[in-house]
């Protein structure tokens, strides 16, 4: 199982995540490009650990919506779309690059990322993108979603993504953070939850029913109060469980 985390969410004089202390435990780094968070010194800041530490390094598109970070529903037309997602992907892969490694993967955030679970065309238009970039990195998405259906058809690697930290609707989506128990705070509970996804491909609804999961990376919210400590834990607990943890690219 591959353990990613959001990372890079800084701007400025202004940090978020603790990226430092999670890059010694997740296996792969969702490097924010600018739009939601992050700006040029931070994402090569954040590629150079990366590197020297072997976490691959994956693009992290967005809406163009710093105020809002990234989570404000927005209407972006699909060729502008296209262009932003390649835009992103190109910023981040300068810094990659010059750290001797490589952008692997593309994984939407926020509310880019939950659009494209049911939306066609916003799917469509951040494969797109994923393409106009080049290079043929995989995408991480939510199981059964549009944009994974569209990098399939791409010919891209399509990888499967669960939520340590997130609540499930009965149909497997994510419940909206805007509702309450959208986020799991209880730090016993989410390792619990990532074990039972890992090794038993089952997490529990909002509802109380049972929701299979197909998985090969499990994320921990990099934006989430103590997140190094808690990603250090989960990791722990999925090993002890016989899983192995390492990246899926």
């Amino acid at each position: 199982m591959d353990l990613n985390a959001d990372l890079g969410e800084g701007f400025g004089r202004w940090t978020l995540t603790e990226d430092e202390a999670l890059l010694t435990c997740v296996t792969s780094a969702n490097v924010a490009c600018g739009f939601h968070a992050g700006d040029a010194s931070v994402m090569r800041r954040v590629c150079d650990t990366a590197a020297a530490r072997g976490v691959r390094i994956g693009a992290q598109v967005s809406y163009r919506d710093l105020a809002g970070f990234g989570r404000r529903a927005m209407d972006v037309p699909a060729a502008e779309l296209t262009a932003e997602t390649a835009y992103q992907i190109g910023a981040l892969r300068v810094f990659a690059e010059a750290a001797g490694s490589a952008v692997t993967y593309v994984k939407p955030h926020g509310a880019l990322y939950n659009r494209t679970v049911h939306d066609d065309g916003q799917a469509a238009a951040v494969v797109a993108g994923v393409l106009l970039a080049g290079g043929r990195p995989a995408v991480l998405g939510l199981p059964g979603s549009r944009l994974l259906a569209h990098a399939r058809e791409a010919g891209l690697t399509a990888v499967e993504e669960a939520f340590a930290d997130r609540a499930y609707t009965p149909r497997g989506t994510l419940v909206p953070r805007g509702e309450e128990g959208a986020v799991v705070h209880d730090a016993d509970e989410v390792v619990r939850r990532s074990v039972g996804m890992a090794v038993g491909r089952a997490v529990t609804g909002v509802d109380g029913s049972r929701i299979p999961v197909r998985a090969r990376s499990l994320c921990v919210h990099g934006d989430t109060p103590g997140a190094a400590a808690l990603a250090r834990r989960v990791r722990s607990a999925l090993e002890d469980a016989g899983v192995t943890v390492r990246a899926f690219v």
